[in-house]
């Protein structure tokens, strides 16, 4: 299975995570966020840079997770009514921490809180499987310009 990685230029090359906060993990908890389609990649990004810096150069990360890799799956019916607010943070990053710490798999199926219906993949660096993961390679991405936030 591919899955995408928009990301700046200068963070393409190498599978990193950088621990700050996000839905699925608090700060300090190393988690690698990707999207199932590049469409999907490109509305994560917009959304979490509020339309600022989407001059600046990017690249999709290609990404190849094996298929005979263990996903766990977490659904909507697994998680708190409107989990898809703000509000919901904590309740998202205790579920993805419980994730994380319990080294049950390198690979996390999660919904996407901006399409209904489709996926993010999120993976746990310190896994030991991770390291069947493999950045396959990279694409030059151009934000429209007339993405608007």
């Amino acid at each position: 299975m591919l899955v995408y990685r928009i990301t700046k230029a200068i963070y393409a090359d190498r599978l990193v995570a950088s621990g700050g906060a996000a839905r699925w993990n608090q700060r300090g908890e190393f988690v690698i966020y990707t999207a199932a389609t590049r469409a999907l990649a490109c509305l994560e990004n917009v959304v979490h840079r509020s339309g600022e810096g989407l001059q600046d150069t990017f690249r999709v990360m290609v990404i190849e997770v094996p298929d005979d890799l263990r996903i766990e799956v977490i659904g909507t019916d697994m998680l708190p009514t409107n989990w898809f607010d703000f509000q919901q943070y904590d309740a998202c990053q205790r579920i993805g921490g419980e994730w994380l710490r319990s080294g049950r798999s390198a690979v996390v199926k999660v919904p996407s809180a901006i399409i209904g219906n489709e996926w993010n993949y999120l993976f746990n660096p310190a896994h030991p499987d991770f390291r069947c993961i493999t950045l396959v390679g990279t694409e030059p991405f151009v934000f429209d310009p007339r993405i608007k936030t």
